[in-house]
C-alpha cells in the first residue's frame, strides 16, 4: 500500500485528570452528594477524568476515637457503634440507595475490630484499622450514589496505590497514624487509571505500609490523600472543597475582617497551614509542588466563590504579610545550664532525648545559657505522661521548665524580613506581653512569637488590623487578598456616594486651571455637623480649629451652631478675624507648652482658658487671679489610629497627671482662680462608640471631688473609617451611650470637640502625574505635589483612597506606589494601589484630605503646597 493510501490513523486523545477532595461536612448529606455529583459530572463533560476523594461523615471519626480509646469499656465501645451505625443508615434512607450494597460489610468489621483482642491495649495497627472504617463507609454509599445520578462512578481502594514508608527517626506512632506516602508523578498508574474508567471514588485518610497493613496519614489526612493522587496523576488540578470559601488571612471566625486570600505560592500556603490554618492540612501541598500541579481551595456551599489558587510564587511577587495565624496548644520545653555555654554536645545530648520519646521539635530559640523548643500537637503525641518521661530524662543534664497551654501566632509572607521596619505598631503590641519565644524562620516566610494561650483570640484581631494600617498587609491587591469573611456573609451595604464622584467634571476643570489644588465642599461639612447636632446628649459643640481653619469652613460650622477650640494664639485670632461677631466665650483656648505671653493675650480677650500643667499655675499665678479654668486631666492611657496621635498616658505630653490633681487643685485656690470644667482627649481616629462614655464617667467621677464644676468636655477623636473594610463610626450608639451617661449625672454640662470627623470627607487633594517609573517589580507613579501639601501618609501611616479621576471608570491595571516630587523616601502618598493606567497630565485624586491637609503644608524643597479652593 502506498503511503498516499495509508488510513489516517486519530490521535489518541489524553484526558487530563481533576482531583476532587470533599470533607466529612461535604459528604455527610444529601444535598451535599448532589452537589459532588454536579461538580463532577461538569469537570467530565468539559473532557476530564475525576478522581474524588473523600473523608469520613463528620463526627464519624470521633465515634471512632470513642472506641479507640475505650479500651476495656466494652459499653462504651457499643454505644459509638449504635451511633455510627445509625448515622450511616440515616444516610443510606437519605440517598435512596436501592441496596444496602458493601456498607454492610464494613459495619460487620467495626463489630470484629470491637471484640478484637488488641482492643485492650489499643494497639496501633487496630487503632489504624478502625479509624480507616469513616472513609471506606463515606465512599461506600458516595459510589452507590452517584449511580443513581446518571454519573458512572468506580470505587478505588486507596490503599491498592498509596503505599507508606517510614521517615528515618519515625516512632511506631507516626509510622503506624501519620505515615508518609513518596508520591510522584506516575505516568503508568494515570494510564491504568484510565484504561479503568474516569470516574472514581477513593478515600482520605489511609493507605498501606510494606507490610500491606492499613495505616493513617495523620490529622487532615484526606487532604494528604489528595495531594498524593494528584502528585502521581500529574493532574490538571486539585481541588480541595470544604465549608469555607478558602484561606484567609486570619481565622474568619474571630476576625471578621479577615480577607481571603485569592492567590498563595506553594510555601506561602504551607506556612499558613502549618501554623495554624485548619482549612488546608500541610502535607499536602509537598506532592503537589514537586509536581508542578496547582491546588484550589473551594466552597461546596457557593462552588460560584473562586475561592483560594496555590501554584508557584511568581516572578514579580512583593514583599507583603499574607497571613496572621495561631497555633493553640503549644507545649514549651526550656532548658537551661550555665555548662551549655560553649559546651560540645550539649544540643545533641538534648536533642537525642527527644527523639528516644518520640517528639518533633518545631520552633527553637536559644541562649549562651538557654534552649527553649516548642513541641506542635498536630504533629506528637503531646500528653503528661511523655512530657513528664521527658523532663526526668532531660534533668540529668540541665534544669527543664515546661510552659503550656501556650500559643504560637504567626506572620506569614514572603519577603518576611523586608517588612520589619512596617511593624513598629504589631511589635508594640507584643512589647506589653510576656512572650515566652521569637522565632525567625531562615526561609524569611514567618516571624513567630509565642504567648500564653489565653491572650490569643483577644490579640489576633488588633494585629490583623494593625497590619493592614501598616499596610504590610496590602488587602487592596485584588491580584491577592480577595472579599473579606463579613462581605461573603453579608450583603454589601449600600455605600453613601462620595460627593467628588458627582462633581468629577467640575474637579477636573479646577485641575485643568491649576495643580496641585485642595478643593473643599462646604455641603459635606454641612453634612457632617447636622449630624454631630442631631445627637441631643452634647450640649456644645467646639471645632477643633487645627483640622482645617478655613474661613470659609469656620462660617458654615458657625452657622451650624459650633464653638470653636485653639491650640495657638494665631487660631483665635483666626476664628476672631473669620467671625468678628462671635462672643469670646464661644473660643476656648487649649495650649500646650506655649509661652506666657500667649496665655496673656488670651485672658485679655476673654476667651475661656484650658490648662494642662502646674508649671503657669506656679510661676504665673498673677494671669489667673479671679479667672474660671477648664483643668485638662490625663486619665492613664491614650486611644487612636497611630502612636503620634495617641495623647493620654505618660508617653503623651499632654494633660494634668491624675496624681497631680490635688497639687494643681491647690495652687489654683492659692491664685484666686476657680476650676469650673474637666477635659479630656485620649486620641484621635477612633471609632469605638463606646470610648467616649467611658471617658465622660471617668471625668464625672473625679468632678464629684470638686465644688464648682459646671461642664465636663470629652475631647474629640470621632473616627473617620479610611479603608474600605472599616466600618463607620455608630453615631446612634454614640448618642445612645451618652444619654445613659448624662442621665447619672445631669448636673454637669457636656462638651465635646470634633476636628477630622467634620471636615475630613469635604475636601480633595488634585494633583497631575508627572512620570511613571519601573525598578524592578515595582512601578512609581509621581505627581505634582507630595509630603509638603499632605504629610499624614508620612507622619501617622495613615491612608487615603487614590483615584485616577481622569479615567475613574478603567479597570484597575497595575500596582502602584504614588509619590510626589520632594527630596524624601517619605515621599508616599500612597503604596501599593489598583489604579488604571496612569499618564502624564492624569489627575489624581487624594480623598479625606479635608483634615489636617493644607494646614500641614509646608515649603519643603521650597515647593509651595496645594493652594485651597472652595467649590
Amino acid at each position: 500500500m502506498s503511503p498516499a493510501s495509508a488510513p489516517v490513523v486519530a490521535p489518541v486523545t489524553v484526558r487530563p485528570w481533576v482531583v476532587a477532595k470533599f470533607g466529612g461536612t461535604s459528604v455527610s448529606t444529601r444535598p451535599r452528594w448532589e452537589t459532588i455529583a454536579r461538580i463532577a459530572a461538569a469537570h467530565h463533560a468539559r473532557g476530564r477524568n475525576v478522581l474524588i476523594v473523600v473523608s469520613a461523615l463528620s463526627g464519624i471519626t470521633d465515634m471512632l476515637k470513642r472506641i479507640a480509646e475505650a479500651r476495656t469499656d466494652t459499653m462504651a465501645c457499643r454505644e459509638a457503634q449504635v451511633g455510627i451505625v445509625e448515622r450511616h443508615n440515616a444516610l443510606l434512607r437519605d440517598l435512596e440507595l436501592p441496596v444496602r450494597n458493601a456498607l454492610d460489610g464494613w459495619l460487620a468489621r467495626l463489630d470484629q475490630l470491637i471484640v478484637d483482642p488488641r482492643r485492650e491495649s489499643a494497639a496501633l495497627d487496630w487503632q489504624a484499622e478502625t479509624y480507616a472504617l469513616g472513609e471506606l463507609m463515606s465512599s461506600t454509599l458516595g459510589v452507590a450514589f452517584l449511580g443513581t445520578q446518571g454519573l458512572e462512578a468506580r470505587w478505588l481502594d486507596a490503599r491498592e496505590h498509596l503505599l507508606a514508608q517510614p521517615l528515618a527517626n519515625a516512632g511506631a506512632w507516626a509510622r503506624h497514624l501519620s505515615a508518609n506516602v513518596p508520591a510522584v508523578p506516575d505516568p503508568a498508574f494515570a494510564a491504568a487509571l484510565a484504561a479503568r474508567g474516569e470516574v472514581f471514588i477513593t478515600q482520605g485518610f489511609i493507605a498501606r505500609d510494606g507490610d500491606g497493613r492499613t495505616v493513617l496519614l495523620g490529622r487532615g489526612g484526606s487532604d494528604t490523600s489528595a495531594g498524593y493522587f494528584g502528585a502521581m496523576l500529574k493532574a490538571e488540578c486539585v481541588e480541595i472543597w470544604t465549608d469555607v470559601p478558602g484561606m484567609f488571612s486570619a481565622n474568619p471566625r474571630i476576625v471578621p475582617d479577615a480577607r481571603l486570600l485569592a492567590r498563595l505560592d506553594y510555601e506561602e500556603a504551607q506556612e499558613i497551614a502549618t501554623t495554624g490554618a485548619k482549612v488546608l492540612h500541610p502535607r499536602s501541598l509537598g506532592p503537589l509542588r514537586r509536581a508542578g500541579v496547582p491546588l484550589v481551595i473551594k466552597d461546596t456551599n457557593r462552588p460560584q466563590l473562586a475561592g483560594t489558587e496555590i501554584r508557584a510564587v511568581a516572578a514579580d511577587a512583593a514583599p507583603c504579610v499574607k497571613a496572621i495565624s495561631a497555633r493553640k496548644g503549644v507545649t514549651l520545653v526550656s532548658m537551661e545550664t550555665i555548662g551549655m555555654w560553649q559546651q560540645v554536645g550539649f544540643l545533641a545530648d538534648v536533642f537525642a532525648e527527644f527523639k528516644r520519646h518520640g517528639l518533633s521539635v518545631d520552633l527553637i530559640g536559644s541562649a549562651e545559657t538557654n534552649v527553649t523548643v516548642s513541641l506542635d500537637p498536630t504533629e506528637n503525641l503531646v500528653d503528661s505522661d511523655v512530657l513528664s518521661a521527658l523532663a526526668t530524662d532531660l534533668a540529668k543534664i540541665c534544669r527543664v521548665k515546661v510552659i503550656a497551654p501556650c500559643a504560637a501566632i504567626t506572620l506569614v509572607g514572603r519577603g518576611m524580613r523586608a517588612q520589619l521596619h512596617r511593624l513598629s505598631g504589631v511589635l508594640a503590641e507584643f512589647g506589653a506581653l510576656d512572650v515566652h519565644l521569637i522565632s525567625q524562620s531562615s526561609n524569611n516566610l514567618n516571624l513567630t512569637f509565642v504567648v500564653d494561650e489565653s491572650l490569643a483570640d483577644e490579640l489576633i484581631p488588633r494585629l490583623h488590623a494593625l497590619l493592614i494600617r501598616a499596610d504590610a498587609l496590602r488587602v487592596e491587591d485584588g491580584a491577592v487578598f480577595g472579599p473579606s469573611w463579613r462581605e461573603l456573609g453579608e450583603p454589601a451595604a449600600a455605600k453613601r456616594e462620595s460627593w467628588w464622584r458627582r462633581e468629577r467634571d467640575a474637579l477636573l476643570k479646577l485641575a485643568s486651571e491649576a495643580s496641585p489644588r485642595y478643593v473643599y465642599s462646604l455641603d459635606a461639612v454641612r453634612a457632617q455637623a447636622r449630624a454631630l447636632r442631631a445627637l441631643g446628649a452634647v450640649d456644645r459643640w467646639h471645632y477643633a480649629l487645627k483640622a482645617n481653619p478655613h474661613p470659609a469652613i469656620l462660617r458654615v460650622l458657625h452657622e451650624e451652631g459650633f464653638a470653636f477650640e485653639c491650640v495657638s494664639l494665631a487660631e483665635v485670632e483666626a476664628v476672631r478675624a473669620a467671625l468678628p461677631q462671635l462672643a469670646a466665650e464661644r473660643i476656648l483656648f487649649t495650649p500646650n507648652f506655649a509661652p506666657r505671653a500667649e496665655y496673656a493675650a488670651a485672658l485679655a480677650l476673654g476667651v475661656r482658658m484650658t490648662l494642662d500643667a502646674l508649671h503657669p499655675l506656679e510661676h504665673w499665678g498673677e494671669l489667673f487671679e479671679g479667672r474660671e479654668l477648664h483643668l485638662r486631666v490625663d486619665l492613664g492611657s491614650g486611644r487612636g489610629h497611630h502612636d503620634k496621635v495617641r495623647t493620654g498616658g505618660d508617653a503623651s505630653k499632654f494633660g494634668v497627671a491624675l496624681d497631680q490633681v490635688d497639687a494643681f487643685r491647690a495652687l489654683a485656690r492659692e491664685c484666686g482662680a476657680r476650676i469650673t470644667g474637666l477635659h479630656a482627649h485620649l486620641g484621635s481616629g477612633i471609632l469605638d462608640a463606646g470610648h467616649w462614655r467611658s471617658v465622660y464617667g471617668q471625668l464625672a467621677s473625679l468632678a464629684e471631688g470638686f465644688s464648682r464644676i459646671e461642664s465636663l468636655d470629652i475631647g474629640g477623636g470621632l473616627g473617620v473609617p479610611s479603608r474600605p473594610d472599616e466600618s463607620a463610626l455608630d453615631l446612634a450608639a454614640l448618642g445612645e451611650s451618652l444619654a445613659e451617661v448624662k442621665r447619672a449625672y445631669p448636673q454637669f454640662a457636656l462638651w465635646m470637640e470634633p476636628g477630622r470627623y467634620l471636615v475630613a470627607d469635604a475636601g480633595v487633594l488634585l494633583a497631575r502625574v508627572t512620570q511613571a517609573k519601573r525598578k524592578g517589580g515595582v512601578h512609581y507613579v509621581g505627581v505634582d505635589t507630595g509630603m509638603n501639601s499632605l504629610i499624614r501618609p508620612a507622619l501617622y501611616d495613615a491612608w487615603h483612597e487614590i483615584v485616577n479621576l481622569s479615567r475613574l471608570d478603567d479597570a484597575p491595571a497595575t500596582m502602584v506606589q504614588v509619590v510626589g516630587p520632594i527630596c524624601e523616601s517619605g515621599d508616599v502618598l500612597g503604596a501599593n494601589r489598583r489604579l488604571p493606567e496612569c499618564r502624564e497630565g492624569d489627575v489624581l485624586l487624594v480623598a479625606q484630605a479635608g483634615a489636617y491637609g493644607a494646614v500641614m503644608g509646608s515649603r519643603y524643597n521650597l515647593r509651595e503646597p496645594a493652594a485651597e479652593v472652595v467649590l
